[in-house]
């Protein structure tokens, strides 16, 4: 079996995480195709919180889970991912199963429309606060657009601070790859991690 992409490496972690009934979040929605990915792995019970600044995105995102007979799944936010510890019930922090980010512009969208380093490193620190014990964030950066290598380095900085008691973080890229680096990172807690553990990275 040939070495996969970053993006399908994230999800084959994913699909031996998730189980019928979890919680998860899609924090970059798009054009929903992380919030469908998630809904067929954790149904039947399952929700997913999709969180998107566009109005179209979520649009397309509900359509999505609707052909697939998953509308029920979803838990639409107009907010940004930086809002996602604000916006999910208070019961489900602590529960959230996976955190998926895909970040830069949505594909085929307006491509002035991107993730910033700033709001996405809020995003991290509200994302892991909200994890299960045995929770996965999993983070995939594209750096061919305007700001995305800049984003990636930040990325890549909040996780080597992470406090290595605490959690487990970990880059997965195609080195040979043409073109552009598109990288994932796979953050996941430890036994010493506690609800009150936070990033030690400074992100915000």
């Amino acid at each position: 079996m040939l070495t996969t992409a970053a993006l399908t490496f994230a999800q084959s972690r994913l699909a031996g995480l998730l189980r019928p009934g979890d919680v998860t979040v899609d924090a970059t929605a798009g054009n929903g195709h992380d919030a469908l990915f998630l809904a067929r792995r954790t149904a039947p019970g399952g929700v997913v919180h999709c969180f998107d600044v566009q109005a179209e995105a979520l649009e397309r995102t509900n359509r999505l889970l609707a052909g697939a007979g998953l509308a029920g799944a979803a838990r639409l936010h107009a907010v940004g991912h930086e809002g996602l510890g604000q916006a999910l019930p208070a019961g489900d922090h602590g529960r959230v199963r996976a955190v998926v980010f895909n970040l830069g512009f949505r594909p085929g969208g307006d491509r002035s429309v991107v993730t910033r380093p700033d709001t996405t490193l809020a995003a991290l620190d509200a994302a892991l606060a909200v994890l299960a014990p045995d929770g996965l964030a999993a983070v995939v950066c594209y750096t061919g657009h305007e700001g995305g290598p800049e984003e990636a380095a930040a990325v890549d900085a909040f996780c080597r601070g992470l406090d290595f008691a605490a959690w487990r973080a970990a880059r997965y890229e195609l080195v040979n790859k043409p073109g552009d680096p598109i990288v994932a990172y796979l953050v996941e807690g430890t036994a010493a991690r506690t609800p009150a553990c936070r990033p030690e990275s400074g992100a915000g």
